[in-house]
């Protein structure tokens, strides 16, 4: 199996970013903590962080045919991104949404998720563990 972890913007400041919200973790410690786990899980994981919402449209795009599945985080374009929407319907494969944080219990604009309708599962306010239980949640699929 082979996932694409995907992170929108501001995500490359974790530790640097309101370490109240998110932490003091760098997102290397984050992609370190996911190979980790990918790795006892006997799974591979690929990685894209962008802040620009066409180069995570792409890679949705370019994981058609390559990937089983998807794991994003489109951080603030989760509240304004019909095209990650879009690309997530239009190549079928099945995705978690993730959030460190649970956006429902912060600013109102934030309470509206553009993609979760194409998502199977969404995971709000586990911090870096959330990615780790969208991993599970992908292998206990195929197991069944």
């Amino acid at each position: 199996m082979h996932i694409l972890v995907i992170n929108g913007p501001n995500l490359n400041l974790l530790g640097i970013r309101e370490p109240e919200l998110y932490g003091e973790a760098s997102y290397d410690d984050l992609v370190s903590l996911i190979e980790a786990e990918a790795l006892r899980l006997g799974i591979v994981v690929s990685f894209v962080q962008s802040n620009c919402e066409g180069t995570l449209v792409d890679a949705i795009q370019g994981a058609y045919g390559t990937m089983d599945a998807i794991i994003i985080n489109p951080a603030a374009y989760t509240h304004t991104s019909i095209a990650l929407l879009d690309a997530i319907k239009a190549v079928g494969l099945p995705t978690i949404e993730v959030h460190l944080t649970n956006p429902d219990e912060r600013e109102d604009f934030r309470k509206v998720s553009y993609i979760r309708p194409a998502c199977q599962a969404t995971i709000t306010g586990q911090g870096f563990e959330g990615y780790l239980e969208a991993l599970r949640f992908f292998v206990d699929i195929k197991k069944l």
